[in-house]
C-alpha cells in the first residue's frame, strides 16, 4: 500500500493545520500539492510569474518542508509558481532553499522542469510531431515564436524521474494535476487504473468531500483500488462526493487524458466504508500507443487601459445599455476619426457591472438596480495607443448625456486618474499535443543538495 497526503488544492490556498498533523501520525509515503492551473487566465504563463504572493507561499511551504521532514519522506510540487514556466521554477527554489536555510535543514532538490524552445517546437510542428485537441486554434510554425512562454504537462513517467534520484524535494514545472500524485503508487505497483483515478479525485485536496476548504486528505492506494480519508473536523467523503470529482474540470465524467494513455471510471464502484472514508475499485487505466504531452502557450494579445464609473441617477441607471452604445459609437467614430485607425486596430468594450458584465446579450435576469458600475475596457496593439483610446474615451463616461435636450450629467469615477493601465494583455494560443519518442525528450531533470 502507498499513502499519499495531500495537505490543500494548491500551495496559497492554505492548510488545516490540525488535519496536516493527523495526516503525519498516518505515516505517509510522499506528501504531495498542486502549485498552479490555468484557472486564472493565459496573464500568469505569459508573464511567468505566480498568482500567489510569495509571503503567502513561503508560510505555507515552510510549514511542508518541516512536515516532510518530520515524517521523512519525499516533498512534491507540480505546477510550481502557477504557471510552471522556468522562472516560476526558480521563484519557487529560491524560496525553498530561503527556507531550508531559516530551519538549518540539508536537501537535496530535484528540479523538474517544462519550459520548451519554440524554434524546436516549429520544427517538430513541421515534423508532424504536433496535433490539435478538439476545438484547438489554428496555428502555423510560426505561431511558437510569438509566444513568451510555452510549458509542456509533464506526467506521472516524469515525477517518477525525479523521485528515482532520492531527492526530498521535487520542484516541478507544469505538470499534470494527478501526475505528483499517481507517480509514487505507479512505481511501487499499485494498480494503474487506481492510481490515476485516485489522482484526478484527489487532485484539489478536501474538494471531493463535506468541508472542502479545510484543504488536508489521505489517499491509500494498494493493487486493487484506493481508499480517501479526509482529515479535517467535520469532513466527509461520500460516493456522491467522490464520484462527483470526475466531473470537476473534465468534460467526461468517465474519461480522463493523460500522458501516455487514459483513465475509464465507467465501471467504477464507490463504497462508503463508515461516516468518512470512501473505498473505489474498478478503475481502468487504458495505455495508448503513442506517448504525448499537452502544450500550454501564451501570447501578448494586445495592451489595454480600462476606465471605471458608477451611475447612480435612476434615469442613466434605467437606460444603461442605451447609454453605453451611444457612447461606444461616438467614441469609435472619434477614434477612427483623428487616429486613422480601423475597427480592426483596437477595441473598446463598456461593461455593465451588476447588469449583464458577466454575459451581455445572453443575460436572461433583469432586476432593478440602485446603482451600475460600467467597466470602459480599451485594447490595442502597443500601450501607448491604448492610453490615447482610453483618455478620448474618459469625457464621455464623465459627462455624456442620453440625449442632446439633457442637462450635462456627471458621473463618479473613483479613481484620479480615471484611465488604469494594465500593459500587456495575454491570450492561450496553444490546444495541441507533442509526440515524444521518450518521456524525458521534452523536459530537463537537475539534482541539487542544499544546506
Amino acid at each position: 500500500m502507498i499513502r499519499v497526503l495531500i495537505p490543500s488544492g494548491a500551495l496559497g490556498l492554505n492548510y488545516d493545520k490540525v488535519a496536516l498533523e493527523r495526516g503525519l501520525a498516518a505515516k505517509p509515503d510522499i506528501i504531495a500539492v498542486d502549485g498552479g492551473s490555468t484557472d486564472s487566465g493565459p496573464a500568469y504563463l505569459g508573464r511567468g510569474v505566480s498568482k500567489y504572493s510569495r509571503s503567502s507561499t513561503k508560510v505555507e511551504w515552510r510549514g511542508l518542508m518541516e512536515a516532510r521532514a518530520k515524517a521523512g519522506v519525499p516533498l512534491v510540487i507540480g505546477t510550481s509558481g502557477t504557471c510552471g514556466s522556468d522562472s516560476a521554477v526558480d521563484w519557487m527554489l529560491d524560496i525553498t532553499k530561503e527556507i531550508a536555510g531559516e530551519l538549518g535543514q540539508s536537501v537535496k532538490i530535484a528540479v523538474l522542469r517544462s519550459s520548451q524552445d519554440p524554434a524546436k517546437l516549429a520544427t517538430a510542428f513541421e515534423a508532424g510531431e504536433i496535433t490539435p485537441l478538439p476545438h484547438a486554434p489554428d496555428i502555423t510554425a510560426d505561431t511558437f515564436a510569438e509566444c513568451t512562454n510555452i510549458v509542456a504537462l509533464a506526467g506521472a513517467e516524469h515525477i517518477s524521474a525525479a523521485l528515482e534520484t532520492g531527492a526530498d524535494i521535487v520542484i516541478a514545472g507544469r505538470t499534470t494535476d494527478t501526475a505528483i500524485i499517481a507517480a509514487l503508487p505507479l512505481m511501487r505497483g499499485c494498480h494503474a487504473g487506481a492510481a490515476w483515478h485516485g489522482a484526478k479525485i484527489g487532485e484539489c485536496g478536501a474538494l471531493c468531500a463535506s468541508n472542502p476548504q479545510s484543504g488536508v486528505i489521505l489517499i491509500d492506494f494498494d493493487d486493487e483500488g484506493f481508499t480517501v480519508t479526509p482529515l479535517a473536523d467535520g469532513a466527509h467523503a461520500t460516493p456522491h462526493t467522490v464520484s462527483a470529482h470526475m466531473l470537476y474540470e473534465n468534460s467526461d465524467p468517465f474519461i480522463l487524458y493523460e500522458p501516455g494513455g487514459y483513465l475509464d471510471v465507467t465501471k467504477a464502484i464507490y463504497t462508503a466504508l463508515d461516516d468518512t472514508r470512501v473505498r473505489v475499485s474498478g478503475s481502468k487505466w487504458v495505455p495508448s500507443k503513442t506517448y504525448t504531452v499537452k502544450l500550454e502557450g501564451a501570447r501578448i494579445a494586445g495592451y489595454q487601459s480600462v476606465l471605471l464609473v458608477l451611475l447612480r441617477d435612476a434615469h442613466y441607471v434605467a437606460n444603461a445599455q442605451k447609454w453605453a452604445d451611444d457612447i461606444h459609437a461616438k467614441c469609435c467614430a472619434k477614434v477612427e476619426d483623428r487616429l486613422g485607425l480601423s475597427g480592426n486596430d483596437y477595441s473598446i468594450e463598456l461593461r455593465l457591472i451588476g447588469q449583464n458584465a458577466s454575459f451581455g446579450d445572453l443575460e436572461t435576469r433583469n432586476c432593478d438596480h440602485l446603482e451600475l458600475g460600467v467597466l470602459g475596457i480599451v485594447t490595442a496593439k502597443d500601450e501607448q495607443l491604448a492610453q490615447e483610446i482610453g483618455k478620448m474615451l474618459n469625457p464621455y463616461m464623465l459627462h455624456h448625456p442620453l440625449s442632446a435636450q439633457e442637462e450635462q450629467p456627471t458621473f463618479a469615477f473613483p479613481f484620479s486618474p480615471a484611465e488604469l493601465n494594465r500593459g500587456a494583455v495575454y491570450g492561450f494560443c496553444l490546444n495541441h499535443v507533442l509526440q515524444l519518442a521518450d518521456p524525458m525528450d521534452a523536459f530537463s531533470l537537475e539534482v541539487l543538495h542544499h544546506g
